[in-house]
C-alpha cells in the first residue's frame, strides 16, 4: 500500500492548500487580520496561533474519521491492486468533478463560519473555533473534490495512524495559510493580497485538478503497468476534453467558476 500513502498525502496537501481560495479561506483573509484585530483591540498573532491550533484539531477530527474507515478497509483485506483500482477511477472522477462538465459535479455545500462570532467572543473563541472549522474540511465550502479523493485515500491505505496523520497534515496546512494575511496591516495592502490571490484563483483549481489527473494515471500506472498508463492517460485526456467541450456553450463566467461555487450560481 505505500503507492496508495503516496498518493494519499499529495492529494490531501493539495486540496488543504486549494481550499485558501474557498470563499471562508478567503473570508479568514479578510476578517482575520492585523488590521481587523487592531481594530478590535486585539493582537493578532495570539488570535494567528489560536486559529491553527483549531485548525490542526479539525484536522485531527477528519483524521479520526479517515482513521476508522482505514481500519474498516483493514480488516477487509484488499489487494494493494483492488485499492489501486478503486484509487484510480475515484481520482479521475473528482478530477472530471472539479471540471464541471456539462454542469455534472460531485454534492457541495457552501456553509460560512459565523461572522457573528468575532463581535460576540474572545479572541481564542472564534480564532479556535474558525479553524477547526476550516481545518476539518467539511464543516465549511468545499471547493474540490479533493477532499472527498482525501478521505477515500487515507481509507484505502488501512493504516489508521497515518490516516489520522494525513487528516493533521491537511489542517495545519488550512490553517497556516491564515499567515499569507500577516502583513495586512493597512486597506491598501488588504486590497493588495485580495487581488494576488485573486489572480491565483484560476492556476490553483487548475492545478489541483492536474493533481487529480495525475493520482489517476499513476494509479493506473501501478496497477496495470504500461496498459495502464496508456488507458489512465487517454482517460485523463478525454475527461479534459470533453469538460473543454461541454464549456464552449456555456458562459464564460459560469465555466470559469469552482464546482463548489457552481451549484449555487444556477
Amino acid at each position: 500500500m505505500t503507492i496508495v500513502m503516496g498518493l494519499a498525502v499529495v492529494t490531501g496537501l493539495a486540496a488543504a492548500v486549494r481550499g485558501t481560495w474557498s470563499p471562508c479561506g478567503l473570508s479568514m483573509l479578510s476578517t482575520v487580520t492585523p488590521l481587523a484585530e487592531a481594530g478590535r483591540g486585539r493582537r493578532w498573532g495570539p488570535t494567528a496561533v489560536w486559529f491553527v491550533a483549531g485548525a490542526v484539531l479539525g484536522g485531527l477530527t477528519l483524521g479520526a474519521v479517515m482513521a476508522g474507515l482505514a481500519a474498516v478497509v483493514g480488516t477487509l483485506g484488499l489487494s494493494t491492486g483492488t485499492a489501486l483500482g478503486i484509487a484510480t477511477v475515484a481520482a479521475l472522477a473528482c478530477a472530471a468533478s472539479d471540471l464541471d462538465p456539462f454542469g455534472l459535479h460531485l454534492p457541495f455545500h457552501g456553509r460560512q463560519v459565523n461572522e457573528r462570532w468575532l463581535d460576540q467572543y474572545r479572541a481564542w473563541v472564534y480564532g479556535g473555533g474558525f479553524g477547526w472549522q476550516i481545518g476539518c474540511g467539511l464543516a465549511t465550502y468545499i471547493t474540490t473534490a479533493g477532499v472527498y479523493l482525501t478521505i477515500l485515500l487515507a481509507a484505502l491505505t488501512g493504516e489508521p495512524w497515518l490516516a489520522l496523520a494525513i487528516g493533521a497534515g491537511f489542517g495545519l496546512v488550512r490553517g497556516l495559510a491564515i499567515f499569507a494575511g500577516r502583513s495586512i496591516t493597512t486597506p491598501d495592502r488588504l486590497l493588495a493580497v485580495h487581488r494576488r490571490f485573486g489572480a491565483l484563483r484560476r492556476p490553483a483549481r487548475l492545478a489541483m485538478i492536474g493533481v487529480m489527473l495525475a493520482v489517476g494515471v499513476v494509479g493506473a500506472t501501478a496497477w496495470a503497468g504500461t496498459t495502464g498508463l496508456v488507458v489512465g492517460g487517454l482517460a485523463a485526456a478525454g475527461i479534459v476534453v470533453v469538460a473543454t467541450l461541454s464549456h464552449r456553450n456555456r458562459p464564460v463566467v459560469e465555466a470559469d467558476l469552482d464546482a463548489a461555487g457552481a451549484s449555487f450560481a444556477r
